[in-house]
Parts: C-alpha cells; structure tokens; sequence
C-alpha cells in the first residue's frame, strides 16, 4: 500500500476515559482537537506519532462509562465521519479495553463490516473480567442506579464474564463471515510495577484468573485463536502478546512511578524512553495493517 493509500486509523477508548476532565474543557472552550495537543490525551502522543509518519488518526470521544450499545453507536458515527472525510471506504480500528467491545459490537449489531478493513484490540477484556462481575455482585448494581441521574455507569454490566459469554456466543457466526480481519494483543505485568491504584485488582483477578494488567486477565485479552461460523467456516484471529510489559494504562502510551527503577537515569528520562517505546508499538501496528 502506497503512502497516498493509507486508510484511515480511528483509536476506540475504553470505559471511564482518565482524560475526561480534559475534553470536557476543550468541548466547553469550543476548541479543535489539535488546539491541545495529545500529550494530556488517553493516547497518549500516539496521534501525533502516527500522523508524523503520515498515517490520518480520529480519536473517538465515546460515553465515559455508558452501555456498550449507546459506545456503539458512537463509534459508528465517528467511523462515517472519518470516512466521509478521508473519502475512503474503510478504516482500521486499534481499540483498548471497552474500545474493542464497542468495535466487535459496532461491526456486528450496527452493520459496519463493511466499513472496517481491521480490528486490533489491546487489553479488550472479549471473555469478560471476573473483576466486574465481583464489583456488580457487591453493591455495584445498587451503585448504578444511584449514581444514574449524575452519570450513566451501565458499561460497567457489559465486562461481566456473563455478558461477554453471550455477546461472543451470538457474535461468533456473523464474525467468522464478514471479511473484517482480527487481531488482539494481550499483555501482562509484574506486581512490583503496576500501577499503585491497580495493585488490589491485580491481586484480585491474579488469584481468581491468573495473568493479567490490572484489570483484564491475559486470556480474556487474547479473546479466541479462531472463529468458526455456523456453515464450518473458520477465521483466525491472531493472538499477539504486547511486545513491552505494561499494565492497563501503560497500554495507551503513559508511563507511571511504578517503572522507575535506581541508577544513573533520570525519571524524566526513563518516562521519556518508555513513552516512546509504546508510541512505536502502534507505529507498527499501523504499518502493519493493509
């Protein structure tokens, strides 16, 4: 594929977006998305990355913690729109956490196989976290309904295992056919350098499920090796393990103290080098896509 035939990247955040803050300020000043930059973004600088190298990226700007449906459809506007813009007829889609459900939910229920080339998600929890479904079993479904006047919480019931079993269940038949192709990275990270606010789900899901980020357990990350449609087709989907250790926020460009280790280096310095290291991990996520 040439440099002029690049499709289009549109970037599927996940659930409870750590940059809300930010996006409210910029929607409220009615600035464009350039105006602030991506270094404060939930990818971090990987937008800048990536259109150096002249790829054309969208950010989404997803419900911050709504039902997978109502993401859904979000990202299937933002999808038009990228290709409306670019005039091309399909996009690539690199999803992290929620983002790859709202995209496998998009594609299937929304009708837009045919408006994406691809689908690469990074720490999607496809097989459910039992993470959630230990939040919603103790007080968390009684949290939802509180907190729905101020905000809406109901994504939260879509990462259950439950949920996710028979999401893949209905799902698998219309994604063994369309002609999207599939791909997952899956990654994992020692305790001593998750995320400090991370630590507890660490624990938790490590003693329940094994491996995981923080937050997804690495199988539920790896979702399937193939899907089988109802008339025996098969679809590989390929399982590829992120080639730099990194919890559930690492994933999307930010580095945290946690990975701060004694020596000559600065902290500043070694935040620098990390960054960058996951910057290039979509780098060549992206040119690998055809």
């Amino acid at each position: 594929m040439s440099h002029n035939q690049k499709l289009p990247i549109v970037l599927a955040h996940g659930i409870a977006r750590f940059d809300i803050l930010l996006e409210i300020l910029r929607n409220k000043l009615s600035l464009p998305e350039t105006q602030l930059g991506d270094q404060f973004q939930y990818f971090k600088g990987i937008t800048t990355h990536l259109e150096a190298r002249g790829f054309t990226v969208f950010h989404p700007n997803q419900d911050f913690a709504g039902p997978v449906d109502l993401r859904a459809e979000q990202l299937k506007a933002r999808v038009n729109e990228a290709t409306s813009k670019t005039g091309a007829e399909k996009v690539h889609i690199i999803a992290h956490s929620m983002g790859g459900l709202d995209a496998r939910h998009m594609i299937v229920d929304q009708g837009m196989a045919e408006r994406v080339a691809s689908l690469t998600t990074i720490g999607t929890p496809h097989l459910g976290t039992v993470l959630a479904d230990h939040v919603i079993s103790h007080g968390g479904v009684l949290l939802i309904e509180t907190m729905r006047q101020l905000i809406n919480l109901d994504g939260f019931a879509d990462l259950t295992v439950t949920a996710c079993e028979q999401f893949n269940s209905r799902a698998e038949d219309e994604e063994a056919r369309n002609d999207v192709v599939y791909q997952t990275y899956a990654s994992t990270e020692n305790l001593h350098l998750i995320f400090a606010p991370l630590i507890p789900s660490w624990v938790f899901i490590r003693d329940h499920e094994g491996r995981n980020d923080g937050l997804v357990p690495f199988r539920s990350q790896q979702w399937t090796r193939e899907l089988i449609a109802r008339d025996g087709r098969r679809k590989p989907v390929a399982q590829k393990e992120f080639p730099v250790p990194a919890d559930h926020l690492n994933q999307v460009g930010w580095w945290d103290p946690q990975e701060a280790v004694l020596g000559f280096t600065s902290v500043f310095k070694q935040a620098a080098d990390y960054e960058s290291k996951i910057r290039d991990v979509y780098l060549e996520i992206a040119e690998g896509l055809t």
